[in-house]
């Protein structure tokens, strides 16, 4: 997977893909009144630029060589008009277009937000988080770049260059074709910089791309890293990485650094062509000086397009290549999906049953083989198990995070492949092992953004005993920072069950929501555990078995399957797995509470 992220963050793609164009012209259709204004906006602009060279050709012909001082300041003024409508023309396209621009950005940045988050389990398990956020960000702001840079100002250089070929060939054909013998050689070093700076843009963003992942990778484990010390070695890594991509950048400036200096060099010899041309025919008297004087003007001009254009060309490959990335993930599809004619939960609390299931991550690496039990409504059934026994496998299936290959998995007696997704979310509360919290108040991350009251936010938190550390961090409206990293584990996982209790669910899952705390915060949450599992289908995944010995049920997981089921007692008396498990786990808490004890 990784090899192939790389692959296509180092994609710069080809500079015209019309599959692609047709895909992006959605987006740019509600701003087409906008996009054809920019246009006429652009032309307009042009057509004055245009006149500039003329009106010098009529100042110096008409006026200044026939010493006609009041047409030379009429046409000067008449120059500074359009200088002036030039400037604003210009001002107007450019804000128009960038704010075309920023719309077509938010608009594809919210349609990719909202379609990742249609996404099922299954995608994010192949799909780095690094990545995502270069789509959604990085990729979303070079389209930002193809509207206001390419849209509609290529089509305008085009325009431009055509204006001036026809301006200069109408005004004096043979001084056109000494200006038009640089052609060939302008047309070769561009290719040859189109093709050097495509590849230095390619190492750009690969070598972008190896930063994004060394950085989140270790600010994600700062701890781990401060903790064995690997501070030098990091910075001797980020070193590394960071002047490979700095080299790489120094190749993009090297090209542009030797392609318009001959761009620069090419002008400049057409110009020196244009003057001695130009003035041996004036020496003849078969051209005007006014004349000579508009096709250096134009000249110049003549050369600005091509710049653009070669500068356009390297944002149009990178447009395609980011489009076709935002399309190959828009492309992307849940499997979890709604089925065309769902079916509804009853409003009583549901029953669970896993009915002969089969499941697998990948391929036929099987998790669960035949796996077959059942959740009572209004009981409360506890799964335990060594650790990749499935345990919180089933929690998945339940959620219909991913399908079952075989076999069924059903709520309230309906599969829940007949039911639509969210539905069935809604109705069930689930607390994992690591409690996930959000950059917010205490408050906002027990309602999560929905309409539920202060009073049932006070109720729950209350109810299972977390009103006490909530008030000493300074109440509900405390900041809580991301991911709770302010936070103890125990914390956490009081502020996910008061979360839970508020929305009220029919079903309740726990997986392994005790496995890294305290003697006495697991008292507390155990506690909580059972103000939520009290008249609720629960089912609850447990390590640390003094969470499940209340249990109206017992299911031991061995390997993906059923190995033994029973309450408490009648497995204790069987003297099977969970007796061992039990013996083993009781009797090194013993030891734990001595060897503390002698201290």
């Amino acid at each position: 997977m990784r090899s192939a992220e790389k692959s296509a963050d180092d994609e710069v793609g080809r500079a015209f893909d019309l599959k692609l164009l047709r895909r992006l012209l959605p987006f740019l259709r509600p701003y087409r009144a906008w996009l054809a204004l920019g246009l006429v906006l652009l032309l307009a602009s042009s057509a004055l630029e245009l006149l500039m060279p003329y009106l010098a050709k009529v100042a110096i012909d008409g006026h200044i060589m026939r010493g006609d001082a009041h047409g030379t300041l009429v046409v000067a003024g008449l120059y500074g008009l359009v200088l002036a409508g030039v400037f604003l023309l210009s001002y107007a396209q450019g804000y128009l277009m960038m704010n075309v621009g920023q719309r077509v950005v938010y608009d594809v940045r919210r349609l990719l937000f909202a379609h990742v988050q249609s996404l099922d389990a299954r995608f994010f398990d192949t799909h780095a988080v690094g990545q995502l956020m270069t789509r959604l960000i990085g990729d979303v702001e070079v389209l930002n770049e193809f509207v206001t840079s390419a849209v509609v100002s290529v089509f305008g250089d085009v325009v431009m260059l055509a204006g001036v070929s026809v301006a200069m060939l109408l005004l004096d054909p043979r001084l056109a074709g000494v200006v038009f013998l640089t052609a060939p050689v302008l047309v070769v070093a561009t290719q040859v910089f189109r093709r050097e700076i495509r590849s230095a843009y390619r190492q750009v963003r690969g070598k972008l791309s190896r930063i994004n992942e060394f950085l989140q990778e270790n600010l994600t484990g700062m701890s781990v890293v401060q903790l064995h010390r690997r501070e030098d070695e990091n910075r001797r890594r980020f070193a590394r990485l960071d002047a490979d991509h700095r080299d790489a950048h120094l190749d993009t400036v090297f090209c542009y650094s030797v392609y318009y200096p001959v761009v620069e060099l090419i002008a400049a010899s057409a110009l020196a062509m244009t003057l001695w041309y130009g003035g041996g025919r004036i020496v003849a008297g078969a051209m005007s000086f006014g004349v000579l004087v508009a096709f250096i003007q134009y000249t110049q001009r003549f050369f600005n397009p091509i710049r653009d254009l070669s500068e356009k060309y390297n944002i149009l490959q990178q447009s395609m290549a980011a489009a076709e990335r935002i399309f190959g993930l828009l492309d992307e599809q849940a499997t979890t999906t709604a089925p065309s004619v769902p079916e509804r939960l009853g409003a009583d609390k549901p029953a669970v049953e896993f009915d002969h299931v089969w499941f697998a991550y990948k391929g036929r690496d099987w998790v669960l083989k035949d796996l077959s039990f059942s959740i009572p409504a209004g009981k409360t059934v506890a799964v335990v198990g060594a650790t990749g026994a499935g345990k919180s496998t089933l929690a998945n299936l339940v959620l219909r995070l991913y399908d079952v290959q075989e076999g069924r998995v059903c709520v309230g007696g309906i599969d829940v492949r007949r039911l639509v997704p969210q539905e069935l979310r809604r109705r069930v509360g689930y607390v994992q092992q690591d409690v996930f919290l959000f950059s917010g108040s205490v408050a906002d991350n027990i309602r999560l953004g929905e309409d539920i009251s202060d009073d049932k936010v006070r109720a729950a938190a209350a109810a299972v005993r977390a009103e006490g550390f909530i008030e000493a961090l300074g109440g509900y409206g405390a900041e809580v920072r991301e991911r709770g990293n302010a936070l103890s584990t125990g914390q956490k996982q009081l502020i996910a069950l008061a979360r839970c209790l508020a929305f009220d669910p029919d079903l309740f899952i726990l997986d392994e929501a005790t496995s890294s705390v305290d003697t006495l915060t697991e008292a507390l949450i155990q506690d909580a555990v059972a103000t939520l599992a009290r008249g609720r289908t629960s089912l609850v995944i447990a390590h640390r078995l003094a969470t499940v010995v209340c249990a109206d049920h017992i299911v031991v997981l061995h390997k993906g399957t059923v190995h033994e089921q029973g309450t408490h007692e009648q497995l204790l008396a069987r003297g099977g797995l969970y007796r061992r498990l039990c013996e083993l786990q009781f009797g090194l808490e013993e030891l734990t509470r001595a060897a503390e004890g002698g201290r």
